[in-house]
Protein backbone atom coordinates (compact mmCIF):
# COMPACT_ATOMS: atom_id res chain seq x y z
CA UNK A 1 0.00 0.00 0.00
CA UNK A 2 1.49 3.34 -1.06
CA UNK A 3 2.24 5.92 1.59
CA UNK A 4 0.13 9.08 1.64
CA UNK A 5 1.75 12.32 0.53
CA UNK A 6 1.85 15.13 3.12
CA UNK A 7 -0.92 16.93 1.17
CA UNK A 8 -3.21 13.88 1.11
CA UNK A 9 -2.52 13.21 4.77
CA UNK A 10 -3.28 16.85 5.65
CA UNK A 11 -6.49 16.74 3.66
CA UNK A 12 -7.70 13.63 5.48
CA UNK A 13 -6.79 15.05 8.87
CA UNK A 14 -8.55 18.35 8.12
CA UNK A 15 -11.66 16.54 6.92
CA UNK A 16 -11.72 14.36 10.03
CA UNK A 17 -11.10 17.29 12.39
CA UNK A 18 -13.22 20.07 10.90
CA UNK A 19 -16.14 18.63 8.96
CA UNK A 20 -17.98 16.91 11.86
CA UNK A 21 -17.80 20.06 13.97
CA UNK A 22 -18.89 22.37 11.13
CA UNK A 23 -21.69 19.91 10.43
CA UNK A 24 -22.89 20.17 14.04
CA UNK A 25 -22.86 23.95 13.78
CA UNK A 26 -24.89 23.87 10.56
CA UNK A 27 -27.44 21.45 12.03
CA UNK A 28 -28.10 23.89 14.86
CA UNK A 29 -28.15 26.83 12.46
CA UNK A 30 -30.72 25.27 10.16
CA UNK A 31 -32.81 24.03 13.07
CA UNK A 32 -32.93 27.43 14.80
CA UNK A 33 -34.02 29.27 11.67
CA UNK A 34 -36.57 26.66 10.55
CA UNK A 35 -38.02 25.40 13.84
CA UNK A 36 -40.68 28.08 13.55
CA UNK A 37 -42.26 25.65 11.07
CA UNK A 38 -42.68 23.03 13.82
CA UNK A 39 -44.03 25.62 16.24
CA UNK A 40 -46.55 27.02 13.72
CA UNK A 41 -49.72 25.32 14.98
CA UNK A 42 -49.19 25.64 18.73
CA UNK A 43 -47.50 29.05 18.43
CA UNK A 44 -50.42 30.52 16.49
CA UNK A 45 -52.99 28.88 18.76
CA UNK A 46 -51.25 30.27 21.86
CA UNK A 47 -50.52 33.80 20.61
CA UNK A 48 -53.27 34.47 18.05
CA UNK A 49 -50.72 35.30 15.32
CA UNK A 50 -52.50 35.12 11.94
CA UNK A 51 -51.37 33.18 8.86
CA UNK A 52 -50.27 36.42 7.16
CA UNK A 53 -48.34 37.54 10.24
CA UNK A 54 -46.71 34.12 10.53
CA UNK A 55 -45.61 34.22 6.88
CA UNK A 56 -44.16 37.72 7.34
CA UNK A 57 -42.39 36.80 10.57
CA UNK A 58 -40.97 33.58 9.14
CA UNK A 59 -39.58 35.40 6.12
CA UNK A 60 -38.54 38.69 7.76
CA UNK A 61 -35.54 36.87 9.26
CA UNK A 62 -33.88 37.05 5.85
CA UNK A 63 -34.00 40.86 5.60
CA UNK A 64 -31.49 41.50 8.40
CA UNK A 65 -29.71 38.27 7.54
CA UNK A 66 -29.07 39.60 4.04
CA UNK A 67 -28.21 43.11 5.26
CA UNK A 68 -25.40 41.97 7.57
CA UNK A 69 -24.02 39.06 5.52
CA UNK A 70 -21.29 40.94 3.65
CA UNK A 71 -19.99 42.99 6.63
CA UNK A 72 -19.94 39.83 8.74
CA UNK A 73 -17.92 37.86 6.20
CA UNK A 74 -15.44 40.71 5.71
CA UNK A 75 -14.95 40.82 9.48
CA UNK A 76 -14.39 37.05 9.55
CA UNK A 77 -11.79 37.41 6.79
CA UNK A 78 -10.01 40.01 8.93
CA UNK A 79 -10.24 38.63 12.49
CA UNK A 80 -10.42 34.89 11.76
CA UNK A 81 -13.11 32.22 11.91
CA UNK A 82 -12.46 31.04 15.47
CA UNK A 83 -13.50 34.30 17.15
CA UNK A 84 -16.20 35.31 14.70
CA UNK A 85 -17.97 31.97 14.32
CA UNK A 86 -18.10 31.65 18.11
CA UNK A 87 -19.64 35.13 18.36
CA UNK A 88 -22.25 34.33 15.72
CA UNK A 89 -23.36 31.09 17.39
CA UNK A 90 -23.55 32.46 20.93
CA UNK A 91 -25.65 35.49 19.94
CA UNK A 92 -28.02 33.65 17.60
CA UNK A 93 -28.60 30.97 20.25
CA UNK A 94 -29.55 33.56 22.85
CA UNK A 95 -31.91 35.34 20.46
CA UNK A 96 -33.49 32.05 19.40
CA UNK A 97 -34.07 31.14 23.06
CA UNK A 98 -35.69 34.57 23.56
CA UNK A 99 -38.38 33.53 21.04
CA UNK A 100 -40.17 32.09 24.07
CA UNK A 101 -41.28 35.68 24.73
CA UNK A 102 -42.81 36.16 21.23
CA UNK A 103 -46.39 36.40 22.49
CA UNK A 104 -47.65 38.91 19.89
CA UNK A 105 -46.98 40.02 16.32
CA UNK A 106 -44.60 42.86 17.21
CA UNK A 107 -42.30 40.83 19.49
CA UNK A 108 -42.35 38.02 16.93
CA UNK A 109 -41.20 40.36 14.14
CA UNK A 110 -38.51 42.02 16.28
CA UNK A 111 -37.00 38.73 17.44
CA UNK A 112 -36.99 37.27 13.93
CA UNK A 113 -35.20 40.40 12.70
CA UNK A 114 -32.66 40.11 15.54
CA UNK A 115 -32.16 36.41 14.79
CA UNK A 116 -31.36 37.24 11.17
CA UNK A 117 -28.81 39.86 12.24
CA UNK A 118 -27.22 37.52 14.79
CA UNK A 119 -26.89 34.57 12.39
CA UNK A 120 -25.76 36.69 9.41
CA UNK A 121 -22.41 35.57 8.12
CA UNK A 122 -22.51 32.03 9.50
CA UNK A 123 -23.18 30.15 6.27
CA UNK A 124 -20.99 32.22 3.91
CA UNK A 125 -18.41 32.24 6.68
CA UNK A 126 -18.27 28.45 6.60
CA UNK A 127 -18.09 28.43 2.79
CA UNK A 128 -15.20 30.90 2.95
CA UNK A 129 -13.57 28.93 5.77
CA UNK A 130 -13.59 25.77 3.66
CA UNK A 131 -11.62 27.59 0.93
CA UNK A 132 -8.86 28.14 3.53
CA UNK A 133 -8.54 24.39 4.12
CA UNK A 134 -9.61 22.39 1.07
CA UNK A 135 -8.42 22.69 -2.56
CA UNK A 136 -10.99 23.29 -5.28
CA UNK A 137 -10.63 19.75 -6.66
CA UNK A 138 -11.88 18.28 -3.38
CA UNK A 139 -14.24 20.97 -2.16
CA UNK A 140 -17.48 19.64 -3.68
CA UNK A 141 -17.33 16.43 -1.67
CA UNK A 142 -16.52 18.42 1.47
CA UNK A 143 -19.43 20.75 0.73
CA UNK A 144 -21.59 17.67 0.25
CA UNK A 145 -20.63 16.43 3.72
CA UNK A 146 -21.31 19.87 5.18
CA UNK A 147 -24.72 19.98 3.56
CA UNK A 148 -25.66 16.88 5.54
CA UNK A 149 -26.54 19.48 8.16
CA UNK A 150 -29.85 20.48 6.58
CA UNK A 151 -31.35 16.97 6.32
CA UNK A 152 -29.81 15.91 9.65
CA UNK A 153 -31.40 18.95 11.28
CA UNK A 154 -34.76 17.49 10.34
CA UNK A 155 -33.97 13.79 10.73
CA UNK A 156 -32.99 14.36 14.37
CA UNK A 157 -34.42 17.83 14.92
CA UNK A 158 -37.95 17.02 13.72
CA UNK A 159 -38.57 14.34 16.37
CA UNK A 160 -36.76 16.49 18.98
CA UNK A 161 -38.89 19.53 18.15
CA UNK A 162 -42.03 17.40 18.14
CA UNK A 163 -41.11 15.93 21.53
CA UNK A 164 -40.43 19.38 23.02
CA UNK A 165 -43.78 20.62 21.70
CA UNK A 166 -45.43 17.91 23.79
CA UNK A 167 -44.01 19.49 26.99
CA UNK A 168 -46.97 21.87 26.81
CA UNK A 169 -47.90 23.41 30.22
CA UNK A 170 -44.76 22.04 31.90
CA UNK A 171 -43.53 24.66 34.41
CA UNK A 172 -46.18 26.99 33.03
CA UNK A 173 -44.60 27.20 29.56
CA UNK A 174 -46.03 26.19 26.21
CA UNK A 175 -44.37 23.39 24.25
CA UNK A 176 -43.29 25.87 21.57
CA UNK A 177 -41.53 27.92 24.27
CA UNK A 178 -39.61 24.88 25.52
CA UNK A 179 -38.58 24.12 21.94
CA UNK A 180 -37.07 27.57 21.39
CA UNK A 181 -35.29 27.67 24.77
CA UNK A 182 -33.68 24.23 24.57
CA UNK A 183 -32.57 24.45 20.94
CA UNK A 184 -31.36 28.06 21.26
CA UNK A 185 -29.24 27.49 24.37
CA UNK A 186 -27.74 24.38 22.76
CA UNK A 187 -26.46 26.57 19.89
CA UNK A 188 -24.89 29.03 22.34
CA UNK A 189 -23.10 26.20 24.16
CA UNK A 190 -21.62 24.91 20.87
CA UNK A 191 -20.55 28.50 20.05
CA UNK A 192 -18.44 28.62 23.23
CA UNK A 193 -16.95 25.26 22.24
CA UNK A 194 -16.10 26.61 18.76
CA UNK A 195 -13.87 29.31 20.28
CA UNK A 196 -11.60 26.64 21.75
CA UNK A 197 -11.87 24.07 18.95
CA UNK A 198 -11.47 25.84 15.59
CA UNK A 199 -8.19 26.98 14.00
CA UNK A 200 -8.20 29.86 11.53
CA UNK A 201 -5.86 28.43 8.86
CA UNK A 202 -3.57 25.42 8.28
CA UNK A 203 -0.56 27.34 9.65
CA UNK A 204 -2.35 27.46 13.04
CA UNK A 205 -3.18 23.74 13.21
CA UNK A 206 -1.09 22.01 15.87
CA UNK A 207 -2.84 18.73 14.98
CA UNK A 208 -0.99 18.72 11.60
CA UNK A 209 2.73 17.99 11.46
CA UNK A 210 5.13 20.47 9.89
CA UNK A 211 5.19 18.80 6.46
CA UNK A 212 1.39 18.57 6.34
CA UNK A 213 0.94 22.23 7.32
CA UNK A 214 3.41 23.38 4.68
CA UNK A 215 1.93 21.21 1.91
CA UNK A 216 -1.67 22.20 2.60
CA UNK A 217 -0.96 25.92 3.02
CA UNK A 218 1.15 25.95 -0.17
CA UNK A 219 -1.63 24.28 -2.17
CA UNK A 220 -4.26 26.70 -0.87
CA UNK A 221 -2.02 29.75 -1.44
CA UNK A 222 -1.26 28.71 -5.04
CA UNK A 223 -4.96 28.26 -5.73
CA UNK A 224 -5.78 31.68 -4.25
CA UNK A 225 -3.18 33.36 -6.48
CA UNK A 226 -4.65 31.66 -9.56
CA UNK A 227 -8.19 32.78 -8.72
CA UNK A 228 -7.23 36.39 -8.04
CA UNK A 229 -5.26 36.56 -11.30
CA UNK A 230 -8.16 35.21 -13.41
CA UNK A 231 -11.16 36.77 -11.68
CA UNK A 232 -12.31 39.94 -9.88
CA UNK A 233 -9.83 40.90 -7.19
CA UNK A 234 -11.91 43.20 -4.96
CA UNK A 235 -15.46 43.45 -3.71
CA UNK A 236 -16.59 46.28 -6.01
CA UNK A 237 -15.43 44.31 -9.05
CA UNK A 238 -17.44 41.34 -7.77
CA UNK A 239 -20.67 43.32 -7.62
CA UNK A 240 -20.26 44.41 -11.24
CA UNK A 241 -19.54 40.92 -12.59
CA UNK A 242 -22.41 39.42 -14.68
CA UNK A 243 -21.38 35.90 -13.66
CA UNK A 244 -21.82 36.76 -9.98
CA UNK A 245 -25.26 38.23 -10.67
CA UNK A 246 -26.10 34.98 -12.46
CA UNK A 247 -25.05 33.06 -9.33
CA UNK A 248 -27.22 35.36 -7.19
CA UNK A 249 -30.29 34.63 -9.33
CA UNK A 250 -29.73 30.87 -9.14
CA UNK A 251 -29.24 30.89 -5.37
CA UNK A 252 -32.32 33.09 -4.90
CA UNK A 253 -34.49 30.58 -6.78
CA UNK A 254 -33.01 27.64 -4.88
CA UNK A 255 -33.73 29.33 -1.54
CA UNK A 256 -37.31 30.01 -2.61
CA UNK A 257 -37.68 26.26 -3.10
CA UNK A 258 -36.04 25.40 0.21
CA UNK A 259 -37.94 27.74 2.51
CA UNK A 260 -41.20 27.65 0.62
CA UNK A 261 -41.29 23.97 1.60
CA UNK A 262 -39.40 24.01 4.94
CA UNK A 263 -41.62 26.56 6.71
CA UNK A 264 -44.76 24.58 5.81
CA UNK A 265 -43.56 20.96 5.63
CA UNK A 266 -44.57 19.96 9.20
CA UNK A 267 -48.12 21.32 8.78
CA UNK A 268 -48.32 19.80 5.28
CA UNK A 269 -47.35 16.38 6.68
CA UNK A 270 -49.78 16.85 9.59
CA UNK A 271 -52.56 17.52 7.08
CA UNK A 272 -51.61 14.40 5.09
CA UNK A 273 -51.73 12.30 8.28
CA UNK A 274 -54.76 14.04 9.76
CA UNK A 275 -52.85 14.69 13.00
CA UNK A 276 -51.61 17.60 15.10
CA UNK A 277 -47.89 18.49 14.80
CA UNK A 278 -46.08 16.50 17.47
CA UNK A 279 -43.67 13.59 17.86
CA UNK A 280 -45.43 11.31 15.33
CA UNK A 281 -45.58 14.05 12.67
CA UNK A 282 -41.95 14.87 13.45
CA UNK A 283 -40.94 11.28 12.68
CA UNK A 284 -42.76 11.26 9.33
CA UNK A 285 -41.41 14.73 8.48
CA UNK A 286 -37.91 13.27 8.82
CA UNK A 287 -38.47 10.85 5.90
CA UNK A 288 -37.92 13.39 3.05
CA UNK A 289 -34.74 14.53 4.79
CA UNK A 290 -33.38 10.98 4.92
CA UNK A 291 -33.76 10.96 1.13
CA UNK A 292 -32.01 14.34 0.98
CA UNK A 293 -29.17 12.93 3.08
CA UNK A 294 -28.68 10.02 0.67
CA UNK A 295 -28.68 12.33 -2.35
CA UNK A 296 -26.26 14.77 -0.73
CA UNK A 297 -23.93 11.91 0.20
CA UNK A 298 -23.72 10.46 -3.30
CA UNK A 299 -24.27 13.15 -5.94
CA UNK A 300 -21.43 15.64 -5.17
CA UNK A 301 -18.86 12.81 -5.17
CA UNK A 302 -20.17 11.54 -8.50
CA UNK A 303 -19.98 15.08 -9.92
CA UNK A 304 -16.37 15.43 -8.70
CA UNK A 305 -15.40 12.17 -10.43
CA UNK A 306 -17.20 12.93 -13.71
CA UNK A 307 -16.84 16.72 -13.84
CA UNK A 308 -20.55 17.00 -14.64
CA UNK A 309 -21.49 19.53 -11.95
CA UNK A 310 -23.60 21.77 -14.21
CA UNK A 311 -25.72 19.08 -15.88
CA UNK A 312 -26.25 17.14 -12.67
CA UNK A 313 -27.22 20.28 -10.71
CA UNK A 314 -29.72 21.34 -13.37
CA UNK A 315 -31.26 17.86 -13.54
CA UNK A 316 -31.73 17.34 -9.82
CA UNK A 317 -33.19 20.83 -9.31
CA UNK A 318 -35.68 20.12 -12.12
CA UNK A 319 -36.64 16.87 -10.37
CA UNK A 320 -37.12 18.87 -7.17
CA UNK A 321 -39.52 21.26 -8.91
CA UNK A 322 -41.55 18.36 -10.29
CA UNK A 323 -41.66 16.84 -6.80
CA UNK A 324 -43.02 20.07 -5.28
CA UNK A 325 -45.75 20.25 -7.95
CA UNK A 326 -46.83 16.61 -7.58
CA UNK A 327 -46.98 16.89 -3.76
CA UNK A 328 -49.56 19.68 -3.98
CA UNK A 329 -52.69 17.62 -4.68
CA UNK A 330 -51.88 13.92 -4.46
CA UNK A 331 -52.88 11.06 -2.16
CA UNK A 332 -50.79 10.99 1.05
CA UNK A 333 -48.37 8.24 -0.02
CA UNK A 334 -47.64 9.85 -3.40
CA UNK A 335 -47.41 13.32 -1.86
CA UNK A 336 -44.86 12.09 0.71
CA UNK A 337 -42.82 10.34 -2.00
CA UNK A 338 -42.89 13.55 -4.08
CA UNK A 339 -41.69 15.57 -1.10
CA UNK A 340 -38.79 13.09 -0.81
CA UNK A 341 -37.72 13.95 -4.37
CA UNK A 342 -38.24 17.66 -3.72
CA UNK A 343 -36.13 17.73 -0.54
CA UNK A 344 -33.41 15.54 -2.06
CA UNK A 345 -33.17 17.86 -5.06
CA UNK A 346 -33.07 21.27 -3.43
CA UNK A 347 -30.60 20.16 -0.75
CA UNK A 348 -28.24 18.11 -2.94
CA UNK A 349 -28.06 20.84 -5.59
CA UNK A 350 -26.49 23.34 -3.19
CA UNK A 351 -23.00 21.83 -2.72
CA UNK A 352 -22.89 21.44 -6.51
CA UNK A 353 -23.90 25.07 -6.97
CA UNK A 354 -21.20 26.43 -4.63
CA UNK A 355 -18.54 24.75 -6.78
CA UNK A 356 -18.98 27.57 -9.33
CA UNK A 357 -18.51 30.75 -7.22
CA UNK A 358 -15.77 29.24 -5.02
CA UNK A 359 -13.84 28.23 -8.17
CA UNK A 360 -14.12 31.79 -9.53
CA UNK A 361 -13.45 34.09 -6.56
CA UNK A 362 -10.41 34.50 -4.33
CA UNK A 363 -9.13 36.70 -1.49
CA UNK A 364 -11.28 39.65 -0.40
CA UNK A 365 -13.42 39.08 -3.51
CA UNK A 366 -14.24 35.61 -2.19
CA UNK A 367 -15.15 36.93 1.26
CA UNK A 368 -17.42 39.63 -0.14
CA UNK A 369 -18.67 37.75 -3.19
CA UNK A 370 -19.68 34.57 -1.39
CA UNK A 371 -21.45 36.66 1.24
CA UNK A 372 -23.20 38.77 -1.42
CA UNK A 373 -24.42 35.68 -3.28
CA UNK A 374 -25.68 34.13 -0.06
CA UNK A 375 -27.16 37.42 1.23
CA UNK A 376 -29.13 38.43 -1.83
CA UNK A 377 -29.96 34.86 -2.74
CA UNK A 378 -31.25 34.18 0.77
CA UNK A 379 -33.91 36.83 0.28
CA UNK A 380 -35.68 34.00 -1.52
CA UNK A 381 -36.39 32.75 1.99
CA UNK A 382 -38.25 36.01 2.68
CA UNK A 383 -40.11 36.05 -0.63
CA UNK A 384 -41.17 32.37 -0.65
CA UNK A 385 -43.53 32.15 2.37
CA UNK A 386 -45.13 35.51 1.58
CA UNK A 387 -45.62 34.72 -2.11
CA UNK A 388 -46.93 31.27 -1.22
CA UNK A 389 -49.43 32.73 1.24
CA UNK A 390 -50.50 35.39 -1.32
CA UNK A 391 -50.94 32.82 -4.09
CA UNK A 392 -52.97 30.52 -1.85
CA UNK A 393 -55.23 33.42 -0.88
CA UNK A 394 -55.56 34.89 -4.40
CA UNK A 395 -56.23 31.89 -6.65
CA UNK A 396 -59.12 29.47 -6.57
CA UNK A 397 -56.71 26.55 -7.02
CA UNK A 398 -55.85 24.35 -4.01
CA UNK A 399 -52.16 24.72 -3.08
CA UNK A 400 -51.57 27.40 -5.72
CA UNK A 401 -48.53 28.52 -3.73
CA UNK A 402 -46.83 25.15 -4.15
CA UNK A 403 -47.39 25.23 -7.91
CA UNK A 404 -45.82 28.69 -8.00
CA UNK A 405 -42.77 27.45 -6.06
CA UNK A 406 -42.49 24.48 -8.41
CA UNK A 407 -42.36 26.89 -11.34
CA UNK A 408 -39.60 29.04 -9.82
CA UNK A 409 -37.62 25.87 -9.06
CA UNK A 410 -37.77 24.82 -12.71
CA UNK A 411 -36.59 28.30 -13.74
CA UNK A 412 -33.64 27.80 -11.38
CA UNK A 413 -32.77 24.55 -13.15
CA UNK A 414 -32.71 26.37 -16.50
CA UNK A 415 -30.48 29.09 -14.99
CA UNK A 416 -28.00 26.47 -13.77
CA UNK A 417 -27.94 24.84 -17.19
CA UNK A 418 -27.01 28.27 -18.66
CA UNK A 419 -23.83 28.58 -16.52
CA UNK A 420 -20.69 28.88 -18.60
CA UNK A 421 -18.00 26.88 -16.83
CA UNK A 422 -14.41 28.04 -16.68
CA UNK A 423 -11.96 25.95 -18.75
CA UNK A 424 -8.71 27.25 -17.27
Amino acid sequence: MSQLTPLDSAFKSARRRLVPFLLLMYILSFLDRANIGFAKQSFQASTGVSDAAYALGAGIFFLTYALFEVPSNLILHRVGARIWMARIMVTWGLVSAAMMFATNDTIFYVLRLLLGAAEAGFFPGVILYLTYWFPDSRRSQIMGLFYFGAPLAFIFGAPLSGLLLELDKMAGLGGWQWMFVVEGLLASAVGVWAFFYLDDKPDDATWLNSAERTALQSAISAEQKLKTSHGPSDFLDVLLTPKVLHFVLIYFLIQMSVYGVVFYLPTQVAALLGKKVGFDVGLVTAIPWICALAATFSLPSIADRTGGHRLMAAAILAISGIGIAVSANSPPAIALLSLCFAAAGFIAVQPLFWKFPTSTLGGVAAAGGIAAINAIGSLGGFVAPNVKNLADASFAIPNAGLYLLAGTTLIGAVAIFAIRESRR
